[in-house]
C-alpha cells in the first residue's frame, strides 16, 4: 500500500494552479479593523479542530500570513519548513491544513501537498482528512474524490466515515448524484458502515433526487439502529415535506412534540453555531439497500398524495397534557434551540399544505403552534397565507398580514406575491399592484403576467402599458407568457364595436413591431400561443397581408394544427376574402390536418360569399362523416347562405329543423334571419321568428332589439315598436337574479344623471346587453309608457303566438 500519491497522477487540474499563482483563490479571508484601518492579526486558538496549537511555531506564522492575505509570505515560510535539525513529519502540517479546511483554502492545501511530495513526507490520516475537507468546501469535488480513491490504506492512512461524510455532503450541496453514487460504492468497498451524519447526507441526496422511497428506507433503517432525537426527526420532517408526503410528515411532527413532552433530548449549540445532540455516535454496518431510483417513487408519491384530509388532521392532534407540558418546557430560557426546531418543523409542514391545497390542516397546525407556546415565524405565516388565498381568496391573507404587522413581522416577498396573484384573479387590480410594490425583490415575471392577464380580461390596455413599464423599471425579465399577453392586449387598436381602418392598422403594426423587437432583445422566440394571439389581433384589424405572413411563420416554426388555420379562415371570411379562405383551406387539407366542426362552419359561412349551396352540402357531409353533427353554428351559417340567395322559405325550414333537433340555440341564429327580414321589410318573418325565439326560451340581445325596433319604425308601427322594445328588454333582464330587479327599477326610474352613469358602468364590465336593456326601459318610461314586468299580458306577445303559422 502506498502512503503517498505522486503528483504525476492527474490529481489537480492545471487551471487550479494557475488561479493560485495569480492570487485569485476562491476564499480570501481579510478581516478589516474599521477603527484602526488595518487587517487584524490572526490570533491562534489553543486548539483547532480538537488539535493543540503552538502559538510560536512556524505553522502558526504561516496561518497568520494566510489570514492576513499575505500569500507570498505564507509560501516562503512553507518552503522553509524542515530546515531545522528536526525530522519533518506530517504532523508539522496539521495546524495549517486545519486552518485551510476551516476557511476553506483549497489552493494552499495543494501547495502543501506538493511540498510534502517534494520532501518525501508520508501522509497521515489527520492531514488527509483536512485536505479532503478543504477541497470539498472549496468546490473541488473531483480532486477530493481523486485524493480519496488514490491513497492506499496504511497504519497512518485509512478510510474513515468523516472523509466519506464530507464527500457525501459536497455531493449533495453540488447536486451531483454521480459523485454520490461513487462515494457510496467506495463506502461499500471499504465496509465502513454509516453513522447519523451519513444518514443526514443520504436524506439530502434522496430529496435532491425526489426519491420518496429512499427517504422511507432511510427512516426505517435509522429507526432500527438509533433512537430518534429532535434534530434527526427535524431532518426527516424536512425531507418528507419537500417530497410531498404530508401524511408521514404529520406523523413525524407528532413524534417530535412527544419527544419534547417526555424530555428525551437536549440540544446544544456547537462552536460552529450549529445545533447538536451531545452523545456518542456509533457507526452501524453498511448495507447497500438505498437505491437511487427515481422512477419507482413517482407513482408512490402520487398515491400518498391522495390521502384524505381527515387523516392529516388526526396526525397532528395533541392532548391537553402534552400541550401544557411542552409549553412549560419551552418557557425555560435554555430551551431556545428546542423552540427553534419545533418552529422550523411546524413551518415546513404548514408550507407543505400548499400543493394539496389543504388550508384546513394549515390552519390547525398554525393554531397548534400557538397552543404550544411557539410564536409562528414569517415562514409559517407565509405558508398559511399562501394556502388560504389560493383556496379562500385574498381577504383572509390581508387579515393575516395585519396580524403580522401588529407583531412587527416583515412578510416574505412570496407572501406579497401570493396575495397579489389572488387579487389579480379576482380582477382587483389596484390591490394586486400595491402588493407587488411591497416586494423587496420583484424578479419573477409570473406575478406581473397575472396582472397583465387581468388587464386583458377587463380590456384595459392603458393599465397594461403601465404594468409593463414597471417591469422594465424594476428590470424584471419578461418571459414568453408576458409577450403572449402583450399581443393579446395591444395587437388590435379598435374597440370591439369598430372596424379596422388605415390609421388603426398602422398603429397596430407599430405596436406589434415594438413587441417583437423587445422579444429579440431578450432572446425569446415566438410560441404557439403568441402566434395565435398575434393572428387574432391581425384578423380583428383586417390586416390580411400580415395575417398570411404570420401563418407562414407558424407553418415554418411549429405544427400549426387546425385551430391556427381556423383563426385565419375566420378572419378572411370577416374580411370577405372568400377565395383566399378557400386557398388556406386547401393548404390545411394538403398538410394532412383534419378539419373540425369549427372549420366546416367557417367554410359554410364562406359559401355565402360565393353563393355555392352545393359546396356547403358537401361540407355538412364531411362534418357528419368526421363525427360532428350539425350544431347551432352550422345552422346559422346555412341560414346566412340561403338568405344571401334570398330564399326565406328555406331559411324557415332550417330554423324549424334546428328547433326540432334539440340542440342549444342562441340569439345569433334568430338575429341572422331578423336582420335580413328587417332590411327587406318582412314584418311577417320577424314576428314568426320572434315567436319561435320566445317558445324556445332564447333571450334576445341588443342586436335583436335594434333590428325589430327598426323594422316596425320603418313600417310606421310606432306603438308596436315601443311595446316590442319593452318586452324584449324585460326578457333580457329576466335572465338576472330576482334580487337585482329592485336595483334595475331604481335605475330605470331614476330622475338624475346618476342612474345613467351606473348603467354605463355595465359596459365597462362587458355587460352590454344588460346596459342596453336598462337604457331601453328607461327611455320607454321617459316616453310615458308604463313598464309591465308581466310580458305574457302584452298584446304584441299574444299576437305573435296566434299569427303566421304558415311557416
Amino acid at each position: 500500500m502506498c502512503a503517498r500519491v505522486s503528483l504525476s497522477h492527474k490529481l489537480f487540474a492545471p487551471s487550479i494552479w494557475k488561479s493560485y499563482a495569480t492570487g485569485s483563490g476562491r476564499n480570501k479571508d481579510t478581516k478589516f479593523n474599521l477603527r484602526k484601518g488595518r487587517l487584524k492579526e490572526w490570533r491562534s486558538p489553543t486548539t483547532l479542530y480538537g488539535y493543540p496549537v503552538n502559538p510560536g511555531s512556524l505553522q502558526n506564522q504561516i496561518v497568520n500570513a494566510l489570514h492576513l492575505g499575505e500569500r507570498g509570505r505564507a509560501s516562503t515560510l512553507l518552503s522553509h519548513i524542515g530546515h531545522d535539525k528536526h525530522i519533518l513529519k506530517a504532523n508539522h502540517f496539521v495546524q495549517i491544513l486545519a486552518y485551510c479546511a476551516m476557511k476553506p483554502d483549497p489552493l494552499f492545501v495543494m501547495e502543501i501537498w506538493r511540498t510534502m511530495e517534494e520532501k518525501g513526507i508520508d501522509m497521515n490520516n489527520k492531514c488527509h482528512v483536512f485536505m479532503i475537507e478543504a477541497l470539498c468546501k472549496g468546490g473541488y469535488i473531483e480532486e477530493a474524490f481523486n485524493l480519496m480513491s488514490n491513497c492506499g490504506e496504511t497504519a497512518d492512512l485509512y478510510p474513515t466515515l468523516r472523509k466519506y461524510n464530507t464527500l457525501l455532503r459536497v455531493s449533495a450541496k453540488m447536486a451531483s448524484l454521480t459523485h454520490a453514487s461513487k462515494c457510496l460504492d467506495l463506502m461499500e468497498h471499504d465496509m465502513l458502515g454509516k453513522d447519523e451524519i451519513t444518514y443526514t447526507e443520504l436524506l439530502k441526496l434522496a430529496v435532491l433526487q425526489k426519491n420518496l422511497s429512499a427517504v422511507h428506507r432511510i427512516w426505517n433503517e435509522y429507526a432500527r439502529y438509533y433512537s430518534f432525537n429532535l434534530i434527526s426527526i427535524r431532518k426527516f420532517i424536512w425531507s418528507f415535506t419537500r417530497l410531498g408526503d404530508l401524511t408521514t410528515a404529520c406523523e413525524a411532527l407528532q413524534h417530535l412534540v412527544a419527544l419534547v413532552f417526555h424530555g428525551g433530548s437536549t440540544v446544544k449549540i456547537s462552536a460552529e453555531e450549529k445545533m447538536v445532540i451531545p452523545k456518542l455516535d456509533v457507526p452501524i454496518p453498511f448495507y447497500s439497500n438505498l437505491e437511487w431510483d427515481r422512477c419507482r417513487n413517482v407513482k408512490e408519491m402520487a398515491t400518498r398524495g391522495r390521502e384524505d384530509k381527515m387523516g392529516y388532521q388526526n396526525a397532528v392532534s395533541f392532548d391537553l397534557n402534552e400541550v401544557k407540558t411542552v409549553g412549560s418546557v419551552l418557557g425555560n430560557p435554555k430551551s431556545v434551540p428546542v423552540t427553534k426546531i419545533l418552529r422550523l418543523s411546524f413551518t415546513d409542514v404548514i408550507r407543505a399544505c400548499l400543493p394539496p391545497k389543504n388550508h384546513e390542516l394549515a390552519e390547525q397546525l398554525f393554531s397548534q403552534m400557538q397552543n404550544l407556546g411557539i410564536e409562528p415565524s414569517r415562514g409559517a405565516y407565509d405558508g398559511l397565507i399562501r394556502v388560504l388565498v389560493q383556496e379562500r381568496g385574498f381577504r383572509d391573507g390581508i387579515e393575516l398580514l395585519k396580524l403580522m404587522q401588529q407583531k412587527n413581522l416583515k412578510p416574505h416577498d412570496s407572501t406579497f406575491a401570493a396575495i397579489s396573484v389572488a387579487c389579480s384573479k379576482t380582477l382587483e387590480l389596484d390591490l394586486a399592484e400595491s402588493f407587488l410594490e411591497h416586494m423587496a425583490q420583484s424578479k419573477s415575471a409570473y406575478h406581473y403576467n397575472k396582472l397583465l392577464e387581468a388587464c386583458d380580461t377587463l380590456d384595459q390596455p392603458e393599465r397594461g402599458v403601465h404594468i409593463f413599464g414597471q417591469m422594465k423599471q424594476l428590470k424584471v425579465a419578461p418571459n414568453i407568457n408576458t409577450y403572449e399577453l402583450l399581443f393579446s392586449l395591444f395587437g388590435n387598436v379598435n374597440a370591439p364595436y369598430e372596424y379596422g381602418n388605415l390609421l388603426s392598422q398602422a398603429e397596430a403594426a407599430k405596436r406589434i413591431n415594438a413587441i417583437e423587437d423587445d422579444m429579440v432583445r431578450n432572446g425569446i422566440q415566438h410560441s404557439y400561443i403568441s402566434i395565435r394571439n398575434l393572428l387574432r389581433a391581425l384578423g380583428s384589424e383586417g390586416m390580411i397581408s400580415g395575417l398570411l405572413h404570420y401563418l407562414r411563420v407558424a407553418e415554418n416554426q411549429f405544427t400549426p394544427g387546425t385551430p391556427i388555420y381556423n383563426i385565419v379562415l375566420h378572419s378572411l371570411i370577416e374580411a370577405k376574402e372568400g377565395q383566399m379562405a378557400i386557398n388556406v383551406f386547401r393548404t390545411l387539407m394538403s398538410h394532412g390536418y383534419r378539419p373540425n366542426d369549427v372549420t366546416c362552419n367557417i367554410m359554410i359561412d364562406c359559401c355565402s360569399i360565393s353563393g355555392s349551396f352545393k359546396y356547403a352540402q358537401g361540407l355538412i357531409a364531411l362534418m357528419i362523416r368526421s363525427g360532428y353533427p350539425p350544431q347551432t353554428q352550422t345552422y346559422t351559417a346555412l341560414v346566412k347562405l340561403v338568405l344571401a340567395l334570398e330564399d326565406f322559405d328555406e331559411a324557415m325550414i332550417l330554423l324549424n329543423q334546428a328547433c326540432s333537433e334539440g340542440i342549444k340555440l342562441d340569439a345569433l341564429l334568430f338575429n341572422t334571419i331578423i336582420n335580413v327580414a328587417s332590411w327587406k321589410g318582412r314584418i311577417d318573418i320577424i314576428e314568426y321568428v320572434m315567436d319561435r325565439m320566445h317558445t324556445e326560451r332564447v333571450p334576445p340581445d341588443s342586436t335583436t332589439c335594434g333590428h325589430v325596433f327598426t323594422a316596425y319604425v320603418n313600417q310606421g308601427f310606432y306603438n308596436t315598436a315601443m311595446e316590442a322594445l319593452q318586452v324584449m328588454s324585460i326578457h333580457m333582464l329576466s335572465e338576472e337574479d330576482e334580487d337585482n330587479k329592485t336595483v334595475f327599477k331604481d335605475l330605470i326610474y331614476a330622475e338624475d344623471s346618476e342612474g345613467e352613469s351606473r348603467a354605463l358602468d355595465l359596459f365597462k364590465d362587458s355587460k352590454e346587453d344588460l346596459a342596453v336593456a336598462l337604457f331601453n326601459l328607461r327611455w320607454c318610461a321617459m316616453m310615458g309608457n308604463p313598464i309591465s314586468w308581466s310580458t305574457n299580458q302584452s298584446q304584441w306577445v299574444k299576437r305573435l303566438a296566434l299569427g303566421y303559422k304558415q311557416f
